[in-house]
């Protein structure tokens, strides 16, 4: 993988003329800068189970029913404050003349947090809006006490699977850059309507990628209309999820769009350190990521003593500190102090085309780079080669020696084998964990990012949802 991005992942260079579409939208040339403009007034559920949008499909609970296998338990993608995500296939069987497509349905949870306000928010602004960074609403079903949402499948799941649960496994500097610069043109596209629209969500379990590792901003449950005239703010009842949240809105409950441009700052240190945005496994000082490591983003030293090791040499200098001086910008307590999203956006795209960058995915190309996530094979004379570069020689066991003088020649005390270290020297595995910029020394392993269950299967700590602090 390349350090930066890709030309075929540059998207969206210019910003041509707009115009206003039918369906209320203002529209540029280029359906990706579609720019959301004025929101038709949001149906209630009455309304939603006669007439939809456009082109939302209005699914009976027998056709999801079908298009999930009776939502089988083999079925299931993953399950949130909402409820259970199945995964299925909508095809001539589930509804005649539908095109065979892979989908993922929602399935609303009547005891869980969310209810009837929130489907209603998703399917209301889902439905309206359109942005290849947006994840796509299909249809919905509403129909007696039933309350599901269908979405287009997203082949890689979410950016917090391949972040923190699969520890081992490398996602390279260049597909994150790509994530943050697609969830960055999400929010751009939000923040972009002739009255703002506030994701009020942002995370990292909800940017979902598709088999090309393109990002898409997904569960608009707590999405809502940002201030209008001469309104500086939405006053609102404080939800969201805990680490990720403005502290101004978490004080005051005060909502802008900067509120969203701090948790994409969250979301963004999240990336360069590889680190939850809480983490109660760390040592005190450093359970809240930003406290802790946002000071850190301004110092080049420390900075590089915190970037996730398992990126090294894939990124350039230049392009590390400016995205970690966008990150330190991001988290200001100040909400005046962040950039815009489009601000944001153009940083982006201004160190994607920085010379340096542009090297270093040409020499990762040449040298034939791992893919994301797939763990080269090393033939087995390599490995014990390997081996024996990291492992000393084995210490053979002393030959006796005849006596002198009538006297035996005294042998040395070590008989066995040595191990290659001495006991004040740390493990090789050390060399994988992620050490602390001002620590005393001691390096935290792998094992507070995740850690295994009785079974043997890894587990995380549960997303801690704010609703009402």
């Amino acid at each position: 993988m390349g350090a930066c991005f890709s030309q075929e992942e540059h998207r969206l260079q210019s910003r041509p003329a707009e115009a206003v579409g039918p369906d209320g939208l203002r529209k540029s040339k280029s359906d990706s800068k579609a720019i959301a403009s004025v929101l038709a007034p949001p149906k209630d559920v009455v309304d939603l189970q006669v007439e939809g949008y456009g082109n939302v499909n209005i699914f009976t609970y027998d056709e999801l029913r079908a298009a999930t296998k009776n939502f089988r338990p083999d079925q299931i993608l993953g399950e949130g404050g909402f409820g259970v995500v199945y995964k299925g296939v909508i095809d001539e069987n589930v509804r005649a003349g539908f095109p065979s497509r892979q989908v993922a349905v929602k399935e609303l949870n009547p005891e869980g947090f969310q209810g009837d306000k929130e489907w209603l928010a998703e399917v209301n602004y889902l439905g309206q809006l359109s942005h290849p960074n947006l994840v796509e609403l299909i249809g919905y079903c509403c129909e007696g006490s039933h309350r599901l949402l269908v979405y287009e499948y997203m082949a890689c799941g979410s950016l917090e699977k391949h972040l923190f649960r699969r520890v081992c496994l490398n996602m390279p500097w260049s597909t994150r850059m790509k994530i943050a610069l697609g969830a960055a043109r999400g929010l751009e596209y939000l923040h972009g309507a002739e009255r703002s629209i506030i994701y009020r969500d942002f995370k990292t379990s909800n940017i979902l990628l598709d088999a090309d590792y393109n990002a898409k901003l997904s569960d608009f449950g707590l999405a809502r209309t940002g201030p209008s005239g001469d309104q500086t703010h939405v006053s609102t009842r404080v939800m969201g999820t805990y680490g990720y949240a403005a502290p101004e809105y978490v004080m005051t409950g005060h909502l802008t769009a900067r509120s969203d441009v701090y948790g994409f700052g969250v979301v963004l240190l999240e990336m360069i350190i590889g680190r939850r945005a809480v983490d109660k496994s760390r040592p005190t000082r450093e359970h809240n990521l930003v406290d802790w490591a946002r000071p850190l983003l301004v110092h080049n030293r420390k900075l590089f003593r915190i970037i996730d090791p398992r990126m090294e040499g894939q990124y350039s200098t230049k392009a590390a500190i400016e995205v970690a001086s966008l990150a330190y910008r991001c988290l200001s307590q100040n909400p005046k102090g962040r950039p815009t999203m489009s601000q944001v956006v153009e940083t982006f795209e201004t160190v994607q085309n920085m010379p340096e960058c542009q090297d270093i995915l040409l020499q990762n190309s040449i040298t034939g780079a791992v893919t994301l996530y797939e763990v080269a094979k090393e033939p087995a004379e390599s490995v014990e080669k390997e081996k024996a570069k990291q492992e000393p020689a084995v210490k053979t066991a002393a030959v006796p020696q005849p006596p002198v003088n009538g006297k035996p020649v005294p042998q040395s005390r070590r008989t066995r084998p040595g191990n290659g270290r001495s006991k004040s020297e740390p493990s090789l595995e050390c060399k994988m964990y992620i050490p602390s910029p001002d620590s005393d020394g001691q390096q935290l392993g792998l094992e507070t990012l995740a850690s295994p269950s009785r079974n043997g299967s890894m587990q995380d700590p549960p997303d801690e949802d704010l609703y009402k602090i």
